[in-house]
C-alpha cells in the first residue's frame, strides 16, 4: 500500500509517499530528484508516523536542499564561433573549422571543432561523442586510483556506466554499480575525483549519516572546496 501525505514545516510544505512492510522500525528517505519515502512497519499508525516524518521536517528540507545544489545547471549552448565550452575545468574559446573528417582538438585556450557538417545540432553531438570519450577514459582511472583508498573496507570494485543525467552528478547501487554525469568532464579533476569518493563512500555507507560524512572527510579533507568549485563552474 502506497499514499502521499504532506506535513507543513513553516512556510514549506512537505510532501512523502507512505509505504507498508514487514519491518521493526520507520525509514525516511531522501532521495537525489526531491522525493520523499517514508517505509512503517505494517499496522503502524499513520498519525504516529506523521507525527515522526514532523519531527524530521528540519533534517529533510536540509537533504533536499543538499541535492537541489548537487544538481547539475549546465547552461544550453549555442554552438557558434567563439562561445566558451569547459574541460577539466577551464574555459575554451569554440573555432569551428571545415573539413572533411569529424575531429576535436584543444590547443592553447581554443577548443578546434573540425567538420565536414557546421550546423549546430550535428556538433553538439560531435563535441558530446568527444566529451563523453574523454569521461569514459578518465573516470575509470580515476575510480581505480581511488578504489586504493578503500581497501580497508574491503569493497567490491563497482561497475562504472558513463551517461547524461539531468539532475546528478552521480550515483551509486547497494550492487555495486556506479553511474556518473558525462558532464563531469567540464569540472575540474579535484572536482570530479570528490564525486568519485562519494559515491565510493557509498558503497561503505548507504545513506548520508554521521558516518558517511566522517569517511568522506578522512578521505577527502577539502572535499567541500571541490564541491563548492564544481557547483560554481558548472551552475
Amino acid at each position: 500500500m502506497r499514499d502521499i501525505h504532506i506535513v507543513q514545516y513553516g512556510s514549506k510544505r512537505i510532501e512523502y509517499e507512505l509505504s507498508f512492510v514487514a519491518r521493526k522500525s520507520l525509514g525516511i528517505k531522501v532521495l537525489p530528484e526531491g522525493t520523499v519515502q517514508v517505509v512503517a512497519p505494517t499496522g503502524s499508525s499513520v498519525s504516529d508516523i506523521h507525527k515522526k516524518v514532523q519531527s524530521k521536517s528540519k533534517w529533510i528540507l536540509k537533504q533536499k536542499t543538499f541535492f537541489d545544489r548537487y544538481n547539475p545547471r549546465t547552461p544550453k549552448r549555442q554552438f557558434v564561433n567563439g562561445e566558451t565550452h569547459l574541460y577539466l575545468g577551464r574555459q575554451y574559446k569554440l573555432k569551428i573549422v571545415q573539413d572533411k573528417e569529424d575531429t576535436v582538438k584543444i590547443y592553447r585556450g581554443v577548443m578546434i571543432l573540425a567538420t565536414k557538417n557546421t550546423t549546430p545540432p550535428y556538433l553538439e553531438i560531435l563535441l558530446n561523442d568527444w566529451y563523453r570519450s574523454k569521461a569514459v577514459a578518465l573516470f575509470n582511472e580515476l575510480v581505480n586510483s581511488a578504489l586504493e583508498k578503500f581497501k580497508q573496507y574491503k569493497i567490491p570494485k563497482p561497475v562504472l556506466y558513463v551517461r547524461h543525467m539531468q539532475k546528478r552528478w552521480g550515483s551509486c547501487t547497494q550492487s555495486g554499480k556506479i553511474i556518473l554525469n558525462t558532464e563531469l568532464i567540464k569540472a575540474s579533476k579535484a572536482s570530479i575525483e570528490y564525486v568519485v569518493i562519494h559515491e565510493l563512500c557509498h558503497l561503505v555507507y548507504h545513506n548520508h549519516t554521521k558516518a558517511f560524512y566522517t569517511l568522506q572527510n578522512k578521505l577527502m579533507p577539502q572535499w567541500e572546496k571541490w564541491k563548492e568549485q564544481l557547483e560554481r563552474s558548472l551552475s
